[in-house]
Order: structure tokens, then C-alpha cells, then sequence
């Protein structure tokens, strides 16, 4: 069996961490697809090819980490998923997976997919690993006769789906899957054109997985990956080149990397991952699914609960809750997250000028790349912030910050200017 994964999309609405593939935000020291890559070499699908930007930044970061079996091609331009399996056409023998590039838990969904395939009796197989959802409207939806598929509609408006059976996700196809995306013409759905024509035209075939799987759309969807990767691969250990205060106190599973510095009366309550040359200063409170990816700075009196936090990044005296900067932010003293509203309802964030409801009751800040912030900054739960941009202290941020803007508060309004 082989393997395919979509890894070459723009992520748009990943802003403000997509100044390179979403599927690089390092957990644990670790890019996101190194954990799907090795899932499926657990499952000894050891034969994959991965599809990527023209850049080729995937397979540059890949290449730190030694992994064998593993190809790449290039979707030039985002037309897609269809032309992007098309890409690999070439590559595959016979039967071979398609995944997207988060799936960090594809181990929980290779099996019931193997098992129909084993089942049934048909020359080319083609078969679509399906779920149930109560919001059928998000999802590619499947209208079935017992497990025969019939149609496969995307996104329909409310009220007028068929069924309440999604796409998964996970997909096994036969080689000649390839003349079928080759058939219908190249657009976005291309890849679902070409599996309803050829579900009509020879046979498809659902299994069933009552388990979700993990999206990775916006950028508050990397706490939920965080838990699971930390949950099921955080081990406690403390390097030998690691000073630690003798006050300090360190509960629960923590990984403690080599050179990290922590000083007088810090507490860590894991699960918590500290990286490697990072300093946590005195009376630092640090707890609960917090990532430190490297080369951080957590200055005295700071606490930081269910956050990430890119390489490089520091901050002084403050609070960062349910909070994800990106690498090489700089954040003043006396900073402070709202991570939580007023009246606990769902906190709502603006992506491509849309409010999106996150589904989340705590949640602070995305901050991206190269960003500065001066001191006694205050933001507001919800607030993304783009790159290389510029907060001037004291400023309240109720809205989004764009990229490579200045941003100050003043006591007669505020104030925004490209820099």
C-alpha cells in the first residue's frame, strides 16, 4: 500500500501563521507532518509520497529528520486536490491512500479502511472512510445504498442534504483512479467530480469511523492537536546540561530539554514540553499543555497555562492564556491576554473579514512571526496579529492587527500605520 498526502494548499485562513505551510508549526519540537508521516509508517505504509508548494519547504524541513520512503512532487498552483493527487500519477503501482497533511492521528483510521478493502470482492476497489455530523452543510456529504455510494455533494445548503454521512477524509484508491481525474475538468472539486463519475460508473464503497477527525482550517485548531500529540507522545524527561533551582518545582510530565535555564521558585505543572536554550525566570508559573518550542524567554513573575509558543519567542512579566505566537515574537513586560469573555459565551475571531464562532470559551491571542510588543500591552480574547508588525505599550487591541503594521493606542483614539 502507498500513500499520498495533500500538503501544497495556501492556508489562508490559517493567518497569521501562514507565512510557511501550516503543516511545519513545529508540537514538540516536531513539524506536524513528520507525526503523519510516521503514523502511517506505524502502520507499515512505508511507501509515500507527499505533495507540496513549488518552494519545496516541506521536503527541506523533512530532510532534518532522516526518513526514508518518503517522495515529493509539485502542485504549482492551489487548483486543488484533484490535480494535486494528479501529480503523483506517475509515483503509485496500484492501491494507495489519500490523507490530507494534519491528519497527525491517521494510526485511528487506516484500520476500518483496510478492513472493507480486505472485505470486498471487486477488482479496483475504491473505497471512502465516511462519519456521521449534525453540520452537514461543512462537509462533503455522501448519499449511500447500504455502503454503495450513490452521490457525494459539497457543502449543501441547510435543509438540503441526503444524509448525515461526511467525508472523512481518508480515501484508498485503485490506479485507475487516475484516468477518472483526468476525465472531469480541473477546478476545486475536481477530486470529488472525478469519485462520484467513478462511483457511477464502476463502484465506490463506504466504511464507517465513529471517531473524529482533527481539522487544522484556523489557527485555534492547533490547541486541540497539541493536547493529542502531548497526551499521547510527551515524555517526562530533564536533560543532563539543564540547571534547575533546587526551589523550583516541577509536577506531572514535563520534558526538559538541553541548556534550558530555570530559576528560583518556578513551577511547571505538565503536560508541558520546554525546548532546548530556554529560560524560565524566577517565580514563572508554567502549566498545562504549554509548548516552548526553543530558544524562549519567560521572564520573572510570568504565567502561561495551554499555550504555544514558536522558537525564539520571549516575554516578560504578564500573562499568556490559550495563546499561540508564532517564532521570534518579543513581548514587554506587563502584557496581558483576555482569554476568556465577561459573560463565558463562545469566542468569536474574524477571518477573511468574516466572525467566525471558534467554538472555544478560552481563548487569547495568535500572534505572527517577527512581531514586537511594548509593555503593559493589553489584548483582547479572539485578537489575531499579523508578522512584522509593531504594537506600540499601553495599547488596548480589541481587533485584528494586519501585517507590517505599527499599531499604538492614544488617549484621543488609536492609531495605524504601515511601517
Amino acid at each position: 500500500m502507498q500513500a499520498v498526502i495533500l500538503a501544497a494548499g495556501q492556508s489562508s485562513r490559517f493567518w497569521p501563521l501562514n507565512n510557511k505551510s501550516k503543516f511545519l508549526v513545529r508540537i514538540m519540537g516536531k513539524p506536524l507532518i513528520w507525526y503523519v508521516v510516521d503514523g502511517l509508517r506505524k502502520k507499515n505504509i512505508k511507501d509515500i509520497i507527499i505533495v507540496q508548494r513549488k518552494n519545496k519547504e516541506i521536503e527541506q524541513e523533512l530532510k532534518n529528520y532522516q526518513i526514508s520512503g518518503v517522495q515529493y512532487t509539485i502542485l504549482d498552483e492551489p487548483t486543488g486536490s484533484g490535480d494535486a493527487i494528479l501529480t503523483a500519477d506517475k509515483l503509485i503501482d496500484d492501491h494507495f491512500l489519500v490523507i490530507n497533511g494534519e491528519m497527525i492521528d491517521i494510526e485511528d483510521f487506516i484500520d476500518p479502511l483496510l478492513e472493507k478493502f480486505k472485505k470486498l470482492n471487486l477488482e479496483k476497489k475504491c473505497v471512502i472512510l465516511a462519519g456521521h455530523t449534525d453540520k452537514p452543510w461543512l462537509f462533503g456529504i455522501l448519499e449511500v445504498d447500504a455502503d454503495k455510494i450513490l452521490n457525494l455533494v459539497e457543502k449543501p445548503n441547510p435543509g438540503e442534504e441526503k444524509s448525515n454521512l461526511k467525508a472523512v477524509g481518508v480515501y484508498l484508491f485503485p490506479k485507475l483512479f487516475f484516468q477518472y481525474l483526468k476525465k472531469v475538468q480541473s477546478n476545486m472539486y475536481s477530486f470529488e467530480d472525478a469519485i462520484l463519475l467513478y462511483a457511477k460508473e464502476r463502484d465506490a464503497r463506504i466504511a464507517m469511523t465513529e471517531k473524529e477527525t482533527m481539522a487544522l482550517k484556523f489557527p485555534w485548531n492547533l490547541f486541540l492537536l497539541n493536547k493529542f500529540l502531548m497526551d499521547k507522545f510527551l515524555e517526562p524527561k530533564v536533560s543532563r546540561t539543564a540547571e534547575i533551582d533546587k526551589s523550583a518545582k516541577i509536577e506531572g510530565k514535563v520534558f526538559i530539554g538541553e541548556n534550558v535555564r530555570i530559576f528560583e521558585n518556578v513551577v511547571i505543572k505538565g503536560p508541558c514540553y520546554i525546548g532546548d536554550d530556554t529560560i524560565v525566570g524566577n517565580n514563572g508559573l508554567i502549566r498545562e499543555y504549554v509548548d516552548l518550542e526553543g530558544d524562549n524567554i519567560v521572564g520573572g513573575l510570568a504565567e502561561i497555562t495551554r499555550s504555544i509558543f514558536g522558537r525564539g519567542s520571549t516575554i516578560h512579566s504578564g500573562y499568556f492564556g490559550d495563546s499561540i505566537l508564532g517564532e521570534n515574537v518579543k513581548v514587554g513586560a506587563g502584557t496581558i491576554t483576555g482569554n476568556i469573555r465577561i459573560d463565558r459565551g463562545n469566542i468569536r475571531s474574524i477571518v477573511k473579514k468574516e466572525k467566525i464562532n471558534t467554538g472555544l470559551q478560552s481563548f487569547g491571542v495568535v500572534i505572527g512571526d517577527n512581531t514586537k510588543m511594548g509593555i503593559n500591552v493589553s489584548l483582547m480574547p479572539g485578537v489575531l496579529i499579523g508578522s512584522d508588525s509593531i504594537i506600540g505599550p499601553h495599547s488596548l487591541v480589541r481587533n485584528n492587527v494586519e501585517d507590517n503594521t505599527l499599531f499604538y493606542t492614544e488617549f484621543k483614539g488609536i492609531k495605524k500605520e504601515n511601517h
